[in-house]
């Protein structure tokens, strides 16, 4: 079956991805071929096209999408043709209208959600689930500061927190993201062009600094982000939007109170289909009830998905982006 998919044979900004046909093969031994229907936008896939998380080239993008199963090889039952399923996890290869891959990275969808909310959620919504309920497991009164609060993680992570009873203190870097942020729980913004963060985290605990920060940014917020941390926090880095962080000395750690440092990804927390089960079923019982409510807020067509990279570089996009690939009427039905 032909597809059309995002290809790029070499790393760089967003020129280098090309909108070419593809085979989307019969799916083998414990595959699965899916028709997608909306596919997620990622800071991931900034870091793939780019070469800061390498792959062989010439090479693919995308890590989450959302469709209905086409087809099934051998072995595969936990999902069957004409099945609605979503997915966050597997090879790269994302960004395409048909894909054939492991079908053990595949779930069913319930009914409620549809295709372009399941693919804006499924990666941030389970980023969130492992940040908050296993990297450090938040309980109700903890205050906590979780950087890019407007952006798709961040909008899920302040409405989880607020439904856990956790204070959360969200960094924005505009007035209308910070109201944004509030508007979805987020108990105090940050706004880090008009505020010193340090200072201010500070001051709204006592001088005591918080004993977890979530920080997706890296290079230009890490330093203070140790800095807001009390004695023996955690610092939990899990994204570079801004750039890799420098090498540093052990030392600065035990300098600013014995704290604790952790690089997490996602897959190290979902690593079987037990796993995945697990957080996925947590992650639909909080959209279903609507505790966590997941907006898609800009959508650009697959075929413009190096306009959809440049205006998430550019902090010009709030909450989730979804990419939709044109469907034939046959595809689509």
């Amino acid at each position: 079956m032909l597809a059309k998919a995002i290809r790029i044979a070499a790393t760089g900004g967003p020129e280098v991805m090309e909108y070419v046909d593809v085979e989307a093969p019969a799916p083998g031994p414990g595959e699965a071929r899916i028709v997608q229907h909306a596919i997620g936008l990622n800071f991931i896939d900034v870091y793939f096209r780019t070469g800061l998380y390498p792959q062989p080239l010439p090479g693919f993008l995308g890590k989450e999408g959302a469709g209905v199963v086409e087809a099934v090889g051998e072995g595969v039952t936990h999902v069957r043709p004409g099945d609605r399923v979503a997915y966050a996890g597997g090879p790269l290869g994302a960004y395409a209208s048909v894909r054939t891959m492991p079908a053990r990275f595949l779930v069913r969808l319930p009914d409620a959600i549809g295709f372009e909310t399941a693919a804006a959620m499924m990666l941030q919504g389970l980023t969130v689930q492992y940040l908050l309920r296993q990297t450090y497991p938040v309980k109700a009164g903890d205050t906590i500061l979780f950087h890019a609060a407007a952006g798709g993680v961040g909008l899920i992570a302040c409405q989880w927190a607020r439904a856990l009873g956790v204070r959360l203190i969200g960094t924005v870097g505009s007035k209308e993201k910070g109201e944004l942020a509030l508007r979805h729980g987020a108990a105090h913004v940050i706004n880090y062009n008009d505020e010193d963060i340090v200072a201010r985290v500070r001051e709204l605990t006592g001088g005591e600094g918080v004993p977890v920060v979530y920080d997706s940014v890296g290079k230009d917020t890490f330093t203070a982000s140790l800095d807001c941390l009390r004695r023996r926090g955690l610092m939990v880095s899990f994204g570079n939007a801004s750039g890799a962080v420098e090498p540093f000395a052990p030392a600065e750690l035990s300098k600013r109170g014995s704290l604790f440092l952790t690089r997490p990804t996602l897959f190290d927390y979902m690593s079987n289909q037990e796993e995945q089960e697990a957080m996925t079923a947590e992650l639909f019982e909080m959209v279903g009830s609507g505790k966590v409510k997941v907006e898609v807020r800009q959508t650009f067509a697959l075929a413009e998905a190096g306009e959809a990279h440049r205006a998430l570089e550019a902090r010009r996009t709030t909450g989730s982006t979804v990419l939709l690939p044109e469907l034939s009427s046959e595809l689509a039905s």
